[in-house]
């Protein structure tokens, strides 16, 4: 599972996630956006154009698991997580990338320009299966216009799990982690996965 945080966050601000996963046989690379955020990274600009960040930090997600894949760990086996900015990552690296993942999950995000996204997206963009979770009370991103996206999406053929929870811009605690490990556990297991380390 490759971790992306969310705006002026870090890596470390995730190390909690393994363990409470508990997912036996899964490896975690917990990764920092490219830009310092006052004490923690970005991943694009914000407030700004956003799309010069997001297609330079496409570019370099892409080369990350390329590297990955030269590592003996297959796209698809790999899991991308991302939450906030790193859920907006996930959705446009995930559906942009020429190799099929075993699944995407973002939390708390949205797409970026999604009728380019939906135009550009990868030959194996349909084969994915995506989580998608949010807050009916998240006062940054507001849950409506991220359905519309949802259901947009679905038109164009992705296979999207939708899921709701009466939380702010945060990842809901036990109930939504279970979500999260019941989706890994289908798509990743399904898979197979390496040995476990967590970094």
């Amino acid at each position: 599972m490759v971790v992306l945080h969310g705006l002026g966050d870090s890596l470390d601000r995730y190390r909690w996630l393994p363990d409470a996963l508990g997912l036996p046989g899964m490896n975690y690379l917990l990764v920092n956006a490219p830009d310092e955020y006052f004490g923690g990274y970005s991943w694009y600009a914000l407030p700004g154009d956003a799309a010069p960040g997001v297609r330079r930090s496409t570019r370099l997600l892409f080369e990350l698991l390329d590297a990955q894949r030269a590592h003996v760990f297959p796209t698809g086996q790999t899991v991308l997580f991302g939450f906030s900015q790193g859920c907006l990552m996930t959705i446009e690296a995930g559906l942009r990338y020429p190799h099929r993942f075993a699944g995407l999950v973002g939390v708390s995000g949205y797409a970026h320009d999604l009728e380019r996204l939906l135009r550009e997206k990868s030959p194996v963009a349909a084969e994915h299966r995506l989580l998608l979770t949010h807050g009916t009370f998240d006062p940054l991103i507001p849950a409506g216009p991220v359905r519309e996206q949802v259901r947009r999406m679905r038109a164009a053929g992705l296979h999207i799990e939708w899921r709701e929870f009466p939380k702010e811009h945060t990842i809901a605690g036990a109930a939504e982690v279970a979500v999260i490990r019941a989706f890994v556990e289908a798509t990743a297991g399904a898979a197979g996965v390496a040995p476990d380390h967590r970094s």
